[in-house]
């Protein structure tokens, strides 16, 4: 038996309880990590809230987690590549990172200079950004505008596109300004009005926050390179999260973290058991990035 972070029903933050669970055996293609450190993204509270049973149904009780880093314990049929030992961070589509062990499918080697934290931190956020970049095509030259700025997936959407050679345009709150600078975008703020700060129309919009959409979309040269994270509205582009939309993206994000090239957003770390207290911070406002070290 192993212990994790369970949910037992939809419900508030305290309805997570801590466990004794199965030790889950790796299937084809599978790893079993034992896990260091689990992040908690905000899909994660709506999906502990019921708001999301449409998209991911459960089985109750269920344990929650997108993310995870940690040690190979054990590996499946067909599994090349890495063996017990080694040390990978992980995206986990069918949940289980708030536990000790997890199975995971895909998966990426953590570099020595990566710490169990920062690389929880990652897999969900890298994935998208790298998608929504990718998918919008942003090359030199471009300007974009990214609504979401300071967030995770933002910020890491805001630097792929600095670094492909864009001018960036970054939506932010004023907490925000001084990081979006340092990383070589524009700070634009939420609260004075996008269009008279952007100005002239701008190439690509990059929406990883919701907020500010209807606006933003007026301001882009050519509507198909809009896109948002935040579901089908004011007829942009959704991008959903398929298997083939960025299947690299945690091997490139990482050699860029290990490397100093990029920043991830703040972070706040709770003990495992106390998971249901970091649901509870998020909820109440928190603005970090949460991550549970086991």
């Amino acid at each position: 038996m192993s212990r994790a972070v369970v949910l037992p029903g939809y419900g508030a933050a305290d309805v997570l309880v801590v466990s004794d669970v199965e030790v889950p055996e790796p299937g084809d293609g599978q790893i079993r990590l034992r896990v260091r450190a689990a992040g908690v993204g905000p899909t994660d509270l709506e999906i502990r809230r019921g708001a999301l049973q449409q998209a991911f149904p459960l089985t109750f009780p269920a344990v929650l987690g997108f993310e995870a880093a940690g040690v190979v314990d054990a590996v499946g049929p067909g599994v090349t590549g890495v063996r017990a030992g080694d040390e990978v961070a992980a995206l986990l589509p069918r949940l289980g990172g708030y536990g000790e062990y997890v199975l995971a499918s895909i998966w990426a080697p953590k570099p020595a200079a990566v710490g169990w934290a920062d690389a929880a931190a990652l897999p969900a956020s890298a994935e998208a950004a790298v998608g929504i970049v990718r998918q919008t095509g942003v090359t030199a030259g471009d300007t974009v505008l990214v609504l979401g700025g300071g967030g995770s997936v933002g910020l890491i959407a805001v630097q792929l596109a600095v670094a492909a050679g864009a001018r960036v345009l970054s939506v932010v709150g004023a907490r925000d300004e001084r990081l979006t600078a340092e990383i070589g975008a524009e700070p634009i703020r939420y609260d004075r009005g996008l269009a008279a700060q952007v100005g002239a129309p701008v190439d690509v919009l990059l929406d990883a926050a919701g907020h500010g959409l209807a606006e933003a979309v007026t301001l882009v040269e050519h509507p198909e390179r809009a896109i948002t994270l935040a579901g089908h509205t004011a007829g942009v582009r959704f991008s959903a999260p398929t298997p083939d939309r960025a299947p690299d993206a945690l091997d490139v994000t990482l050699a860029l973290l290990a490397s100093g090239d990029l920043r991830l957003r703040d972070r706040r770390e709770f003990p495992l058991d106390d998971a249901a207290d970091a649901h509870a911070a998020l909820e109440g406002g928190l603005r970090a990035k949460v991550v549970l070290l086991s």
